[in-house]
């Protein structure tokens, strides 16, 4: 059960378990989500410089970037990743269909489109930053997301090197962790997210993890059999490496051309075989040590 976890961690009577799911068929990039972000949690400005890549001036999650919307130029056999019409509710697809009578030729004869993507931390189930940090500044909430408590955080880092998205980031200047809460101090008083809140198209959808798995899926098949056969769910599977992810995400092409890993694995899975193998190398040294002794006393 998906409350196990928060169990785990000390709440007897948790609510639902909380997360996101992020819909980026009908993501428009507004980066409204990264305002709203920015504006409740009073994240700090990072930059409003032109990186030359896209139209992203955030390039990925950090420290000061909870919330990060991803523009991904395409090129896309002329045939068309487009769905067909007479899908229920409306695409970010068709709504471009009817800005032109045809799509703009690329170089060789194909389509160009946009691959827009909100990301966020995962909040997994399986939390390899939980497992390292020294100062219990990350704990566990009753929701089940993972939040970073700054005022007794160390600045250790371990968290950073453990993250298997690369999310969580230690601050210029500061030194401590930051990433996203998941509105915490939100849900504490029966709100959404401010990034879901804040999100025109709904492609960031707030509520309880299992109710959100189900829409997903659902989804997935309406895209399917509207004509997207690439349109997959990431990170929704309790049985992958982390135990699914509490920020779990529809694509509609593979994980690493939005900057995901693959198969991500939480970090510290190994750990106890390695504490074995290390203990049972001390002790053949200490034999080895009193063996060594014990013959030159001889």
């Amino acid at each position: 059960m998906t409350d196990d976890i928060v169990r785990a961690a000390g709440h007897a009577d948790p609510p639902p378990r909380m997360g996101f799911f992020t819909d980026t068929s009908v993501c428009i990039g507004c980066k409204a989500c990264e305002v709203a972000c920015k504006e409740w949690n009073a994240v700090p400005e990072d930059g409003l410089d032109f990186t030359g890549m896209s139209y992203d001036n955030t390039q990925g999650l950090g420290a000061s970037t909870w919330r990060h919307v991803a523009f991904i130029e395409q090129r896309v056999p002329a045939a068309g990743a487009a769905p067909e019409s007479g899908v229920e509710g409306v695409d970010v697809f068709d709504a471009a269909r009817g800005l032109a009578d045809s799509p703009a030729p690329s170089a060789d004869g194909g389509e160009m489109r946009w691959l827009m993507s909100s990301d966020v931390c995962k909040h997994c189930t399986h939390a390899a930053c939980l497992d390292v940090c020294p100062t219990g500044s990350l704990f566990r909430t009753e929701f089940g997301s993972v939040v970073v408590q700054e005022d007794i955080c160390n600045g250790c880092g371990y968290c950073v090197s453990a993250c298997p998205y690369g999310v969580i980031e230690r601050r210029p200047g500061d030194g401590r962790a930051w990433k996203c809460t998941l509105c915490y101090d939100r849900l504490g008083v029966g709100m959404e997210p401010a990034c879901a809140k804040s999100c025109p198209t709904d492609s960031i959808q707030f509520g309880p993890l299992e109710e959100l798995r189900e829409r997903a899926t659902d989804r997935v098949e309406q895209l399917r059999a509207a004509g997207v056969g690439s349109a997959r769910l990431y990170g929704e599977d309790p049985g992958d490496g982390v135990g699914g992810d509490g920020a779990f995400f529809l694509l509609l092409d593979e994980p690493e051309v939005y900057g995901l890993p693959p198969d991500p694995v939480v970090t510290t899975r190994d750990l106890p075989d390695m504490w074995r193998h290390a203990a049972a190398a001390a002790v053949s040294l200490a034999a080895l040590a009193v063996a060594g002794f014990a013959g030159s006393r001889r």
